[in-house]
């Protein structure tokens, strides 16, 4: 009996060991970007839009699902930024779980004078010496575009606008999207990047001169 005992307690910290390896594993693959902590939001680079009025004004906040960044953008413009190093032959997939509360419907988003956004994410790659060279894909939270619309920023060829999510669809609720970002890299920008430079945050208003409200979560990278 004794002996039994003993195999069992070893069986079931065998598989105790087992899951915690393959957890670790199906983890290894993963790169999260952002802690959205009260301190990383103060080491984050902001960059305010040229031009705009004011900056967006961005908090902290927590649910059941962990802390989130709040974005209140009021005629404002304004990004936080992390230079970060991604591996896309390793992690390719962004994945973004985000909500607006408040959207910008009734403009037009492809157009300089309506070119805001309630949420937006960049992923950025380095192509040159000086920011003005970089190559971006700024995946949206649209408030009138489709989902899988895309277009360049009317502002810059070096910047593509793509919707991940549209308030038509969902509105007011947390969704999680993802996108395999060296793909939309090889289409958009006709480039094959290996490893991103950074990755930011935006939610501006200074074109419409309206108000929007969004709120990130989660935004990780994987390899699936």
């Amino acid at each position: 009996m004794k002996l039994s005992i003993e195999v069992l307690v070893k069986n079931i910290l065998s598989s105790i060991i087992f899951s915690i390896f393959l957890f670790s594993l199906s983890n290894a693959n993963e790169k999260v970007i952002f802690d959205f902590t009260e301190n990383e939001l103060s080491t984050l680079e902001v960059r305010k839009v040229r031009g705009a009025d004011a900056k967006t004004i961005y908090t902290i906040g927590k649910n059941k699902n962990g802390n989130y960044l709040k974005a209140v953008a009021d005629n404002a413009a304004s990004g936080l930024g992390k230079e970060i190093k991604i591996d896309l032959d390793v992690t390719p997939y962004i994945n973004i779980t985000w909500k607006v509360e408040k959207d910008l419907k009734g403009i037009k988003e492809n157009t300089k004078k309506g070119h805001d956004f309630a949420a937006r994410v960049f992923v950025i790659k380095k192509t040159g010496a000086t920011p003005l060279s970089n190559r971006a894909i700024n995946y949206v939270y649209s408030s009138n575009l489709n989902i899988d619309d895309y277009k360049r920023s009317p502002y810059t060829k070096k910047s593509i606008d793509y919707v991940l999510s549209t308030t038509k669809n969902n509105f007011d609720e947390w969704i999680t999207v993802k996108a395999n970002v060296k793909e939309d890299f090889k289409k958009l920008h006709k480039l094959d990047v290996k490893e991103l430079d950074g990755v930011a945050i935006m939610a501006d208003t200074d074109n419409s001169k309206m108000k929007a409200i969004s709120y990130y979560q989660n935004i990780y990278f994987s390899s699936e």
